[in-house]
């Protein structure tokens, strides 16, 4: 059923934005840098555009799933195709010859995505039952991992600020305060509890329902950027070059291509966050403008950086605590940087886990039963399963080089990149042996047979990367 809970394109735009830029972000002016700054900045646009194509491919197969789940639901004679409601959106698109001949076959209005299906329920309508299997696997162990990493991210930045003896920041045998018996281990695993309480019953709820978290800390986001940016430009004024990076440094690229894999990563997530957006017209362009903004923030980040420091952190929020100043407002600017990642992490653990809990439920649950019936099943046990066992990870281990190794490297690159190009090539062949042709309003503008190989090559080259990253640093 279509969204009662709907939101303008802009809120959806805020949405995507908050789920892209993360913790991620503040990885890339390290690997920026050492990189090559002219090469990265390349490489770094060319990941945007690469991106772009496979969030398309997405769009795309959302809107050749709903009209397939429509066609079936006809052909099985549950209604009447009098019955099948008109995308408004795709009638208000500006009408050209192709789309002026689609009208004459009024199947064309099948093509929507005002109902939301999630990447699993596509995969379970276009692929065999081993393709499904794969695809869930990947999924689900990409979104755990990510939840897992988030939660003792988390924890590990709260020991940071509060703990006393926090010089040695993987030792957690040692005190946090002299005076309290109490281990960075034993503070980290209750700081881990604290937030599962505060952001864990988020999960509960429909995306739409966190809406005034995601203005609270979109505002936040780009108060951070702009104060890291502004305090890297005047540091460049002031000091001058501090910072001499190459322009190109082969021997880092894989370091780069690796933490890449996190700062476009919206995917899986893309069907919650657009089936409620009110007025789809023209929503490849305003996804586009999204990507170019983000784009443009992590090119200002990364250069400003670059330049303003001779050694950057691997958390570049950190180079701002190591300054010599200390005004007290300065030392209030370098405590909120350092709480900064707490605040994209709260916001995208509620839409990543609301992700993961929609997936499972399609997996799991015979699509027949009406949901909705089952109160215990729908709204406590599958957002239970989504938040409960990633949290368990993370009181296990406060070790996120590990979690992101398993998560980041080939479960990443198949979600963002693999999953979106299979899924479209497949889609596609459904809807022309169904409808007699794939072309709708949503219908991605990278149509061509080579851009689906182009997208594999680059996932293999991602891949790779990745594995060369974790031999030569012995991983």
């Amino acid at each position: 059923m279509p969204h009662r809970d709907e939101y303008p394109p802009w809120v959806g735009l805020v949405y995507i934005f908050n789920l892209i830029v993360g913790t991620g972000a503040l990885t890339l002016p390290a690997a920026f840098a050492g990189a090559g700054w002219l090469f990265s900045m390349f490489l770094l646009m060319f990941l945007a555009f690469v991106s772009f194509v496979t969030v398309t491919f997405v769009i795309e197969s959302m809107a050749c799933a709903n009209a397939t789940i429509q066609w079936r639901r006809i052909q099985s004679h549950k209604i009447d195709e009098s019955e099948v409601p008109v995308d408004t959106d795709s009638e208000n698109d500006n009408t050209t010859e192709e789309t002026a001949i689609l009208r004459v076959n009024r199947r064309h209005r099948y093509y929507s995505i005002n109902s939301k299906v999630e990447l699993g329920e596509i995969a379970a309508l276009y692929l065999n039952k081993c393709g499904h299997m794969l695809f869930f696997v990947s999924l689900c162990v990409y979104l755990f991992g990510d939840l897992a990493i988030y939660t003792a991210a988390s924890g590990k930045t709260l020991v940071d600020l509060s703990c006393k003896n926090s010089n040695d920041t993987e030792n957690f045998t040692v005190k946090c305060w002299d005076s309290y018996d109490l281990t960075k281990m034993d503070v980290y695993r209750m700081f881990v509890a604290l937030f599962a309480l505060l952001v864990g019953p988020f999960t509960y709820f429909n995306v739409q329902k966190t809406k005034y978290l995601q203005f609270f800390t979109i505002s936040i986001r780009w108060v951070a950027f702009l104060v890291m940016v502004t305090l890297a430009s005047v540091r460049l004024i002031k000091y001058g070059q501090e910072g001499y990076p190459g322009l190109v440094n082969l021997r880092e690229v894989p370091a780069l291509a690796g933490s890449s894999v996190y700062s476009f990563m919206c995917h899986h997530s893309l069907p919650a966050l657009m089936a409620p957006i009110s007025n789809k017209q023209n929503i490849m362009r305003k996804v586009s403008f999204d990507f170019f903004l983000i784009c443009s923030f992590y090119l200002l980040l990364c250069m400003t950086g670059s330049f303003a420091f001779e050694h950057l952190d691997v958390l570049y929020s950190l180079n701002f605590i190591h300054t010599e100043a200390s005004s007290f407002v300065m030392k209030a600017i370098g405590f909120f940087l350092a709480a900064f990642p707490l605040f994209p992490m709260s916001t995208s653990f509620p839409i990543i886990a609301i992700t993961l809990q929609s997936n499972l439920k399609n997996f799991i649950l015979d699509q027949t039963v009406d949901r909705r019936r089952n109160f215990f099943v729908n709204r406590l046990l599958f957002p239970t399963l989504a938040v409960v066992p990633p949290v368990l990870v993370a009181l296990c281990t406060h070790n996120l080089k590990r979690l992101v190794e398993i998560t980041g490297t080939y479960a990443g690159v198949v979600v963002q990149y693999v999953v979106p190009a299979i899924l479209v090539l497949y889609a596609r062949r459904r809807c022309v042996k169904d409808f007699g042709s794939s072309s709708h309003s949503y219908a991605s503008p990278f149509k061509h047979v080579s851009w689906f190989l182009f997208v594999i090559v680059w996932s293999v080259i991602c891949i790779i990367f990745v594995t060369v990253d974790f031999i030569l640093n012995g991983v």
